[in-house]
């Protein structure tokens, strides 16, 4: 399946410049949008080099920011409608109690995570209903659970999938695909910034279980997306953990969080 123009937001690292790599040979226009420009430019090169014919266009935004993503909206707004592919993957996460959580902090994170992927989808479906295109919208394997120590994360998770789900309904007579992907834990620069001051402890127990890598997560997800898949939960172990959370039963999920093991450090200066 064919897409004129591919649009990935957080492409400056992690999963969004795996997007790039992959999508780049594969349609005639590539739109990167993150914060750091500078990292942006030196994988249009990287791109260009292997692809003569793309055209590359480089977009600096930080999505927590109100005035810029309405700027990044316009500047999409503007660019003549194409068979459009919107890669929502920039993500912001916060490892830590809510109590001794930072108020901007949270803020971020539900503008990165929730407001972004919101707004960048309408404001390129109308060109999609015109001309075609599909939704890749990065959830994660906590949307299936309420998360302590990672409260507002998992939350702005469980509105991406359930946002995907509702507008892939929406979109089926169009014939726009609309494709959660859940990953598990994977080594990105993700974990680095999600950590809070003082803390070196492991975020997710666990997780050597579940890792994977961020070139097998793209793979599932475009093959998710060619195959129409709802929801994509790269490995065999994500689907079976997240067959697994949905079949236990509230209570006892509930009591099963409360006893994890906790290697969170408060803030103590905090009142």
């Amino acid at each position: 399946m064919h897409y004129e123009r591919v649009v990935v937001t957080g492409a400056s690292s992690g999963f969004g410049a795996e997007f790039a790599r992959r999508l780049a040979p594969e349609t005639n226009e590539l739109i990167l949008v993150a914060r750091r420009e500078e990292r942006l430019h030196a994988l249009a090169e990287e791109l260009c080099a292997g692809c003569r014919e793309l055209r590359i266009r480089i977009m600096p935004c930080d999505l927590a920011n109100p005035c810029e993503l309405k700027e990044l909206k316009r500047r999409l707004g503007e660019l003549p409608p194409v068979r459009t592919l919107l890669v929502n993957n920039a993500g912001l996460g916060d490892y830590g109690d809510f109590l001794h959580s930072d108020s901007e902090r949270n803020t971020a994170m539900l503008a990165v995570n929730i407001i972004a992927p919101t707004e960048l989808t309408h404001a390129l479906l109308p060109a999609m209903a015109g001309k075609g295109g599909g939704v890749i919208n990065l959830a994660s394997l906590a949307a299936e659970l309420p998360i302590p120590d990672f409260a507002v994360y998992a939350a702005a998770k469980a509105y991406v999938a359930s946002f995907s789900e509702a507008l892939r309904l929406e979109l089926h007579e169009l014939g726009i695909p609309v494709v959660a992907v859940c990953p598990g834990p994977v080594h990105t620069e993700f974990g680095a910034v999600a950590r809070r001051s003082g803390f070196t402890g492991n975020m997710t127990p666990g997780r050597g279980f579940f890792d994977s890598t961020a070139e097998r997560v793209v793979t599932d997800a475009l093959r998710g997306l060619r195959r129409n898949r709802a929801r994509v939960y790269p490995s065999l172990k994500i689907r079976q953990a997240a067959l697994l959370l949905r079949l236990l039963p509230l209570p006892l999920l509930r009591i099963v969080l409360r006893r994890r093991p906790r290697r969170v450090f408060p803030d103590t200066s905090m009142p």
